[in-house]
């Protein structure tokens, strides 16, 4: 069934009011039902949320929400005769009666279903959600491989999520319910599930792209033309019907292209069909697609790049979380918001990893118009899963239902079968043959044929042993869990990190559960740390190793010592690790293709591997990257006895015409050296410089000769448009970055009223060099922190409320991470 069409002659009525939901032990009958202790309940929802809502759970509660039945009902009224009642995901294990009458059992929340009822009058809907406990100690044969992640290993038969279920990084909430929605349809005119395909022909004679759209449709649609349209323009192909299914192709002379937003505009088309039926025309709304020709370049055979439009891409982003852990729902506005964050971040892809769950058409929606890619992985995730029919059939009807709702869309680039299932078979010690099962390798593959998006049968494929870096996507954790210094960014070669750059991500203080007064040893704390279950170590011990390493201070110590030291530069250390991994992934010599975060967001206050807390409010580390994963950049990068590499990266479709300017500085504020480059950047390119180049005489930028002390502590790059355009800036710390702090490095802050009310200036400068800067107005949030400034510079922040503006005088304080004082500034 494709979800994706809109019927204008036919009328859906959401059936969101008057529920209710009780809880009962295992196996309880639905004839006693009525007895039941029955709360508000908010549908789609979950057992968690509404619970939550109620105030009788929260999310530092236990509760085995897999060892009770669940229960909804509502009164269905005001509307008679045939219709269709519909369920959009119901989690998991689900019966479904009508006025008593059972009409639908589900097993499978990844899958909707419609059911053809008569009604009349008042009637009563009541689902029942099963616990899983009792299917999960079913007797069955045993996996072949264990997960380290799950505590249930006979979940691999069950077509869940495994959020809630792997309590080493997400709350213990699985959902149970109604999580998508529940509606009825008097249909007026039926149309069938529907084929949808934009293609792109390049060749000499220029572009041509093409729509082709084939259904079934009722019986009594005596005309149907498909409509293309954009920007005014309509282009019409009537439709041809044919052993009982309507066809047509619209094809669009030099069509405006789709584009990730770092390359190009993400041009979309409205795509319609126009119908007469009973002598009255209706309207089929298609939703939105976009021209845009995709490929994977595998250039040795080991390479996984995309091509798109003919231009190779650096993918980068992070892998996309629920906005709601608990009810995994949020409106389309919110959605939309969280794609705009990504976007602004200079990010082009999100991955949908197997361990989540499928988004609705809101999120999918958004990536099209924005301009992001999209990873899709299939909701399998690390398990050995069954060699059934009963439980394959479940599967290709659930991904059939998926990858019809997912068709024609520009976004789609890749389908992927698993999340590491490959790498989890092979770290087991199953036999060679075990890590590429049928079910992914052959059997989806197929499914997934002529969608228009690139298939990949897991996240980590490829190569001698599928957790190789060096051999398509996989999990690349070199930089972070495995301690590896900084340079093994580079010297894994890694191709397409699908997943990559995990560290327990410190938030501002108002994404931590309890605000600043919450320390690292305590309880909540430690308890929301990332881990893996039944290992001696979290992602806090990662953070805290590179703390160690950046900055060479012991963290144990600090932490006791002096604590806030230590959240500023755990908030800093994180950041300056990716950025630096990413300088090395986007060079014009690395072999890289892509790099996914793990995560983007966090499930749940605290510091977590999201660059964004719970909330949705940027962490440190996200402003970092922002810099360093922009369309336009400048990154340095240490090449050894060979000196600095200055690296300019310019994705968009236009040639950059710009110089480099590059400033040494000693002392915190003498400039020692300067020196400035004209340079010409192709479209969709990059350039390498050699720093040493732009110098005469020897400079020993890398300190790697060691001939005596560094030359310069900073070394910044600037590059530049016309006379003052400043489009980019990195740094560099010949000697390493430092936590040694000075008295003062003259800093200084002016803020004034904004273009809203709920907006103010803020201009900070300084004297000396000041690192890792942060603007703190209680209230506000500043639009960019964690950022280094040369001495003598200045840079305009927009701060913006979070809340309702205080009345009388606001004061605020700008802090460096080299300083011991900062500066406070009045607000007018």
């Amino acid at each position: 069934m494709n979800l994706r069409p809109r019927v204008e002659a036919n009328r859906r009525i959401a059936i969101s009011e008057g529920w209710q939901m009780a809880a009962s032990p295992p196996g309880a009958d639905a004839a006693g039902s009525a007895a039941f202790r029955w709360i508000s309940a908010t549908v789609p929802g979950t057992a968690a949320g509404t619970l939550r809502e109620a105030g009788e759970w929260d999310i530092d509660a236990v509760r085995a929400f897999d060892d009770e039945d669940f229960w909804w009902r509502t009164r269905v009224r005001g509307e008679s005769g045939a219709v269709l009642l519909g369920f959009d995901g119901l989690a998991t294990l689900a019966d479904v009666w009508l006025d008593g009458e059972r009409i639908l059992t589900s097993d499978n929340m990844f899958v909707a279903h419609e059911v053809a009822v008569t009604l009349g009058g008042d009637h009563e809907l009541l689902i029942r959600c099963r616990a899983l406990a009792p299917e999960l100690a079913r007797k069955r044969p045993r996996a072949r491989w264990r997960v380290p992640m799950l505590e249930h290993q006979q979940l691999r038969w069950i077509r869940t999520t495994l959020l809630g279920r792997t309590p080493g990084w997400s709350p213990r909430c699985p959902p149970v319910g109604p999580w998508r929605g529940v509606w009825l349809e008097r249909r007026a005119l039926q149309v069938g599930a529907v084929e949808q395909h934009a293609s792109l022909r390049r060749d000499a004679a220029g572009d041509v792209g093409s729509v082709r759209v084939a259904l079934a449709l009722d019986t009594r649609v005596e005309r149907a033309v498909l409509v293309v349209e954009r920007e005014g323009v309509r282009i019409l192909a009537p439709m041809v019907r044919s052993d009982g299914r309507w066809q047509a192709i619209a094809q669009v002379a030099a069509p405006a292209l789709w584009w990730p937003h770092t390359h190009g505009s993400p041009a979309r088309y409205d795509v319609s069909l126009e119908l007469t039926h009973d002598g009255r025309e209706s309207r089929v709304d298609l939703g939105n697609t976009g021209f845009r020709t995709l490929e994977v370049d595998r250039g040795d055979g080991d390479d996984f790049r995309l091509r798109v439009n003919g231009v190779a891409l650096f993918c980068r982003g992070a892998c996309w979380t629920p906005l709601d852990v608990v009810t995994l729902g949020a409106s389309a506005q919110a959605v939309r918001a969280a794609v705009v964050q990504v976007r602004d971040a200079g990010m082009n892809m999100l991955r949908v990893s197997g361990t989540m769950v499928y988004e609705d058409d809101a999120f999918h929606d958004a990536l099209d118009e924005l301009g992001i890619l999209l990873w899709q992985d299939l909701m399998f995730a690390n398990m050995d899963y069954p060699e059934d029919a009963e439980f394959s059939r479940s599967v290709l009807h659930e991904v059939d239902q998926q990858l019809g709702r997912l068709q024609g869309r520009p976004s789609l680039a890749i389908i992927c079968g698993n999340s590491e299932g490959e790498q989890q078979a092979a770290m087991s010690g199953a036999a060679r043959e075990r890590w590429t099962p049928p079910l992914f390798n052959e059997t989806l593959a197929r499914r997934a044929l002529g969608i228009g998006a690139i298939y990949t049968p897991s996240s980590t494929h490829g190569g001698a042993f599928p957790h190789a870096a060096n051999a398509g996507p996989s999990s690349y954790y070199g930089v972070g869990a495995y301690l590896r210094p900084l340079d093994d960014a580079r010297r894994a070669e890694v191709r397409f990190a699908s997943e990559c750059l995990a560290f327990a991500n410190i938030p501002f203080d108002a994404g931590l559960p309890g605000g600043a007064a919450l320390r690292v040893h305590h309880a909540t704390w430690k308890a929301r740390a990332p881990r893996d279950l039944g290992a001696g170590w979290d992602f806090d011990d990662v953070r805290d190793h590179y703390l160690h390493r950046l900055y060479g201070v012991n963290p144990g110590e600090l932490r006791a010592t002096d604590h806030d030291r230590y959240l500023a530069l755990g908030r800093a250390v994180s950041g300056e690790v990716m950025a630096q991994a990413f300088a090395e992934w986007r060079r014009a010599r690395s072999p890289t293709g892509g790099a996914l975060i793990w995560f983007l967001r966090d499930l749940w206050p605290g510091a977590g591997w999201g660059v964004i807390d719970s909330g949705g409010a940027a962490k440190p580390c996200l402003h970092r990257l922002r810099h360093a994963l922009a369309p336009i950049s400048i990154a340095l990068t240490d090449e050894g006895v060979n000196g600095l590499a200055i690296h300019v990266c310019n994705d968009p479709a236009t040639p950059l015409d710009a110089r480099v300017e590059i400033d040494l500085y000693r002392a915190g504020s003498i400039r020692v050296g300067h020196a400035a480059l004209d340079v010409a950047v192709p479209a969709h390119g990059a350039i390498e410089i050699a720093a040493a180049s732009l110098f005469d005489g020897f400079f020993d930028l890398s300190y790697a000769y060691r001939f005596g002390p560094p030359m310069a502590d900073v070394v910044r790059a600037r590059l530049v448009r016309g006379e003052q355009e400043a489009l980019a800036q990195a740094f560099w710390f010949p000697a390493g970055l430092s936590a040694q702090r000075v008295l003062d490095v003259g800093l200084s802050a002016v803020a004034s009223a904004g273009a809203t009310g709920d907006e103010l200036i803020v201009e900070v400068g300084t004297r000396d060099f000041a690192q890792s800067v942060v603007v703190d107005l209680k209230g506000f949030v500043a639009d960019d922190a964690y950022f280094h400034l040369a001495p003598g510079d200045k840079r305009t922040l927009t701060l913006r409320a979070t809340g309702s503006r205080r009345s009388g005088r606001l004061h605020g304080s700008v802090y460096a991470l080299n300083a011991e004082s900062g500066s406070r500034f009045e607000v007018p």
